[in-house]
């Protein structure tokens, strides 16, 4: 099924983003099945992201982040099973590329690889700018600055 998004780029300002977003979603390839993975929430500004890469080194695995996209790449050289004799083979070591758009303001703080799982973390780092500030009501002086609310408290409330 193909979608027309372009009377979405006409109608909406600023949101150009989201539409490539869902245009990129929309031509993504069918096989999302390989390798499977989860995405772990650990903190309200923490996540994890854990894909199963049986059979995988390190050397054999690439992580990029580029313009708000992850992409982890898995390649196999083939040179392990070449002295084999499998009867059977139920895991896969093919090749694989997965890619996860991040929300604005997620960095990838590191990455490990133990016990066949390839674990991502990351972190959400919302700029001072963006933070939720508490206005006082009736002052308009230019001199007053806002406080910065951690936690849904003002940081200056005790």
């Amino acid at each position: 099924m193909s979608m027309d998004l372009s009377p979405l780029y006409r109608t909406v300002v600023g949101f150009d983003r989201l539409a490539n977003m869902m245009d990129t979603a929309q031509r993504l390839d069918g096989a999302q099945g390989y390798p499977p993975y989860n995405i772990e929430q650990i903190e309200d500004n923490a996540y994890a992201i854990e894909i199963a890469v049986a059979g995988f080194a390190e050397d054999d695995l690439d992580i990029e982040l580029k313009e708000g996209q992850l992409t982890v790449v898995g390649k196999k050289d083939g040179a392990d099973n070449e002295n084999r004799k499998l009867l059977h083979q139920g895991i896969a070591e093919r090749g694989f590329i997965r890619r996860f758009q991040l929300a604005d303001h997620v960095v990838v703080t590191g990455a490990d690889l133990r016990n066949g799982l390839l674990r991502i973390e990351l972190v959400r780092e919302l700029p001072e700018a963006m933070k939720p500030r508490k206005i006082a009501i009736g002052e308009t002086s230019k001199s007053s600055k806002p406080e910065v609310i951690e936690g849904g408290k003002s940081a200056g409330a005790a």
